[in-house]
């Protein structure tokens, strides 16, 4: 029997998103590659796994497997979760793990089983739960690997999905950095009875979600082999994406191609270089600088805001604080002409 698979449909854009064009550029194909046409061996060093981790294994050690299932000399992950948590834990390849910082900084959403110690009503559950949303203080836990001093971090929303007895299922959206063990721990402190996170998993970090494009460790072993012994590229590709797909949540900005090889060497932009741009960024807000082609070159910091670059026709936009694109990919600016 003849197994056959469907590529997956990519799309490096939030459609949500405004696009204000500065000019009517097009790009030379030349040069570059739309990150969708990459070969398999370029997606190994600027690719990213949405990976299902599983139960028990450390996210370090994960990262360790992926590694060795892909003969990769580097990788790393966008967040730790402990052993027991499940769920998505974005896993990005070779010069890709330059993007990873964008990530840890992104929210993430969370379904946790939290455990009470003592039998509460659930009208009381419910009230004190409504008031664990917007600012709260948190002191990271003794066997956390970051200082252990108050900080405030921002629950965006919480939501009981189901209370069956002395246990409350709830989604939780929240700001990088909150620690959902100590939350419950605290509500459980506001209940007067204690409590205890029983079981967690993370069904959401910045623009990776369970519901699209989430691989596990057998998934990924299977579809490698297949490309050894079958010859196929597609199931490997359906789980290893390219690193834009990282970076979809960031705003964006896009540069005329003769821009983009003084960008690779980490020269700031200016106004003249750019094409368009993403009418959503204000000045000192950290953006994804692409070609036309959707090809991601680097990470920088706005300059300006976004609102008032329409009228803007010279000066710096964004400085250049991470290059991702290989030096050489577009030509210089002596060669163009």
């Amino acid at each position: 029997m003849t197994l056959i698979f469907t590529p997956l449909k990519l799309s490096f854009e939030d459609e949500s998103e405004s696009i204000v064009e500065l000019s009517s550029d097009t790009t030379d194909y030349k040069w570059g590659k739309m990150p969708s046409k990459r070969s398999i061996k370029e997606l190994l060093d600027y690719g990213i796994i949405n990976l299902d981790k599983p139960p028990r294994p450390t996210s370090h050690e994960v990262v360790s497997y992926v590694k060795k299932m892909l003969n990769l000399q580097k990788a790393g992950h966008s967040g730790t979760l402990d052993p027991l948590v499940t769920g998505v834990l974005p896993i990005a390849l070779g010069r890709a793990t330059k993007i990873l910082g964008t990530l840890l900084l992104a929210g993430k959403e969370y379904v946790c089983n939290m455990r009470l110690h003592k039998d509460v009503e659930e009208e009381r559950i419910k009230e004190i739960m409504n008031e664990y949303v917007g600012d709260i203080y948190q002191r990271p836990p003794f066997r956390s690997s970051v200082k252990r001093v108050l900080r405030v971090r921002k629950v965006y929303e919480n939501e009981i999905i189901d209370i069956k007895e002395r246990e409350v299922l709830f989604r939780i959206k929240c700001q990088a950095g909150t620690y959902i063990r100590k939350y419950a721990h605290d509500i459980g402190q506001s209940l007067s009875c204690g409590a205890h996170m029983k079981e967690l998993r993370r069904i959401r970090s910045g623009p990776f979600s369970e519901k699209k494009y989430l691989a596990t460790l057998q998934d990924l072993y299977d579809a490698y082999m297949w490309l050894e012994e079958e010859k196929d590229e597609i199931p490997l590709r359906n789980i290893i994406l390219p690193m834009e797909m990282g970076v979809t949540h960031l705003p964006k900005i896009f540069v005329k191609d003769s821009t983009v090889d003084s960008l690779c060497h980490g020269a700031p932009l200016a106004m003249p270089g750019v094409s368009k741009f993403t009418n959503n960024f204000s000045k000192g807000n950290m953006v994804g600088i692409f070609t036309l082609k959707h090809e991601l070159i680097g990470l920088g910091e706005a300059q300006l805001d976004s609102e008032n670059l329409k009228s803007k026709e010279q000066g710096l936009l964004a400085s250049v604080n991470r290059v991702i694109m290989q030096i050489g990919t577009y030509p210089s600016q002596k060669k163009d002409n």
